[in-house]
């Protein structure tokens, strides 16, 4: 009964506490709606998700989003100083193949978003048999040292979440 009633807590949670921030404002009636909203929605899209993803260890997403929130600040402040002090000639940009070693396809998913959401990076592509990543890297002198960067920052924390 209860897996019915609510068969992506997570999704539930985030499509309140989202509703709560689209409104901008906290009252009684918008919470209520929240919840609506974060019942009815998973609950009509629950037969469209028939292999959805376990989330093994859900307090490691805390940690995770950390982690990129602290990436992205560093990178942009990296990206600033490419952009106002390296002549064009001496940025060096790199494509960057990363294998992969995640299966679920929403670990991949946000494996491939942080990239591109992290400034300097940009995820372009993935492989046919989801066995790498092509990135493409602003400026780096060690691209081996990207791709490892990537892997044990992100990848390694998202096999702890998703497997």
């Amino acid at each position: 009964m209860m897996a019915r009633l609510l068969p992506h807590p997570l999704l539930s949670g985030t499509l309140v506490l989202v509703w709560l921030g689209l409104v901008n404002s906290f009252s009684l009636g918008n919470l209520i709606l929240g919840v609506v909203f974060g019942l009815a929605i998973p609950m009509l899209t629950a037969p469209y998700w028939p292999d959805r993803p376990r989330i093994g260890k859900p307090l490691r997403i805390v940690e995770y989003l950390l982690i990129v929130l602290w990436d992205i600040i560093v990178a942009n402040v990296q990206v600033a100083a490419i952009i106002m002090f390296k002549r064009e000639k001496d940025i060096r940009s790199q494509w960057i193949a990363v294998p992969v070693e995640l299966t679920s396809a929403e670990a991949i998913t946000v494996l491939a978003g942080t990239i591109t959401m992290t400034p300097g990076t940009v995820s372009a592509m993935l492989a046919a048999d989801a066995g790498s990543i092509l990135v493409h890297c602003l400026h780096t002198d060690d691209p081996d040292g990207v791709r490892d960067g990537i892997k044990s920052r992100y990848e390694r924390r998202l096999k702890e979440i998703f497997q």
